[in-house]
């Protein structure tokens, strides 16, 4: 199922582009995670321990080596396309599993060897539903160190408590100030790979992995719910320490 480097270059670099139709200040949101990250392992050692939870093609492992760059990253994800394109592509950034995140036995599959620093994860959280949520919170407490962080980025909505349609609405008018000009989205980036022959292989890998028609669709739990659960998990604190819209930075504390 190997790759060449230049359809790996290609693919991900077009990943990057649709990518950015869907999260508000996507770039922004990778550099305050990576400023979490550089802060709370200071000073604690020479090669620090993140996971990256639902890696994709490796883009947020690759930014932060580039800011960490001693910094051993597991890139964690269920998907063989993207998890190849990583591999090929950013092939220093991450030592990369194929697990799925919830799964029974999941984090023993990501093999370490001592306590996590952090774990990270951008836009891959949201689909889980409540009670795989906490279970997965419960699961990276116990796998990081005492003072070390979870730290997500996402787009996670308001309750009513808030003006929920008022923050959609900015991050909206957010995005649409920073489009990207490429007609490519989620759906016809995935169409294009279905014609490279070098895939063939890992696209039939995936369709056999997925699950029944409508299946799959993102949770949506509010912010608050995500706190919550982060809370009863046994996070000392969490909260939001970037937002725009609804699109935020979480950071939870061990």
């Amino acid at each position: 199922m190997g790759l060449s480097l230049a359809t790996a270059e290609r693919w991900v670099e077009r990943w990057e582009l649709q990518q950015r139709r869907y999260a508000v200040d996507r770039e922004e949101r990778f550099t305050v995670i990576a400023d979490v990250v550089e802060h709370v392992t200071a000073g604690q050692g020479s090669r620090p321990l993140v996971v990256d939870l639902g890696c994709g093609p490796g883009s947020l492992a690759a930014r932060l080596v580039r800011r960490l760059p001693d910094a051993e990253i597991v890139a964690v994800d269920r998907d063989p396309v993207l998890l190849e394109l990583g591999r090929t592509h950013h092939p220093d950034a991450a030592r990369y599993v194929d697990a799925e995140i919830g799964a029974p036995g999941w984090t023993w599959t990501l093999g370490l060897d001592r306590p996590l620093d952090a774990a990270v994860s951008t836009t891959a959280l949201h689909y889980l539903d409540r009670d795989t949520l906490l279970r997965v919170y419960l699961q990276l407490a116990a796998l990081l160190r005492p003072g070390g962080v979870l730290v997500n980025g996402d787009h996670l909505p308001q309750d009513d408590t808030g003006p929920a349609g008022i923050a959609a609405h900015v991050g909206r008018c957010r995005a649409d100030r920073q489009q990207v000009f490429t007609h490519e989205d989620w759906g016809s980036w995935w169409a294009a790979v279905a014609d490279d022959p070098e895939l063939t292989d890992l696209l039939a890998e995936r369709r056999r992995r997925e699950g029944p028609a409508g299946t799959g669709r993102p949770a949506e739990l509010p912010l608050s719910a995500h706190l919550e659960l982060l809370r009863q998990a046994g996070f000392a604190t969490a909260g939001p320490v970037w937002q725009y819209g609804d699109s935020c930075v979480v950071v939870a504390v061990r």
